[in-house]
């Protein structure tokens, strides 16, 4: 067996190399976790500072850590983790997507300026945002942001914007802004009771 080259910096040991575009895809991969891992440090250090003697803030803090750790969806977060994804979402909503997807308010697509308050519509916008987040991702490939739109946007903006969805008691026109929650069929339950 030929030995190698004298000054050769590969010597004995195997040289692995990684195309380019397997690159991308570790270092994107890198930034969630570490997103992820920062987000868990977070919330143990909010956890730590927590009374330890079991009184109900305690508790409830444990319950929201166990809840974010298994899900990154909004409704499993509460308190400041809730608040800051909200936060974050809302950015996202008014920067991009409203812009660019918002279309003409009319009765046949309601609008609410005061979305953050319809908690359907922030689960729907929520789940739109993680997916887009995906599938804007280089390693979604090239038909990444196709897949979206068919799959995602689509159908989130039709539930959300329908004469029937959680907007239908809002704005119907630019010209009368208008909010209003509609009742859950657990309000109604309430009420009957």
């Amino acid at each position: 067996m030929p030995s190698p080259a004298e000054g050769s910096t590969e010597s004995n040991h195997n040289v692995f190399r990684l195309p380019a575009g397997d690159l991308d895809d570790l270092a994107a991969s890198l930034r969630r976790t570490i997103a992820e891992v920062r987000e868990h440090g977070t919330l143990l250090d909010r956890l730590a500072s927590e009374p330890t003697d079991g009184s109900s803030a305690a508790v409830r803090a444990n319950h929201q850590y166990e809840q974010a750790a298994r899900s990154f969806f909004i409704l499993a977060l509460g308190g400041a983790a809730y608040r800051d994804e909200l936060e974050a979402l809302t950015t996202w909503v008014d920067h991009l997507l409203l812009p660019v997807y918002g279309r003409e308010i009319s009765s046949a697509r309601p609008w609410c300026a005061r979305w953050q308050e319809h908690p359907e519509a922030v689960a729907r916008l929520h789940g739109l945002w993680l997916a887009w987040q995906q599938y804007t991702d280089t390693e979604a490939g090239l038909a990444g942001p196709a897949t979206w739109h068919r799959d995602h946007l689509d159908h989130v903006m039709a539930q959300l914007r329908s004469p029937e969805g959680p907007f239908a008691a809002c704005t119907t026109s630019m010209a009368r802004p208008s909010h209003r929650l509609l009742p859950s069929p657990a309000d109604l339950e309430e009420e009957t009771a």
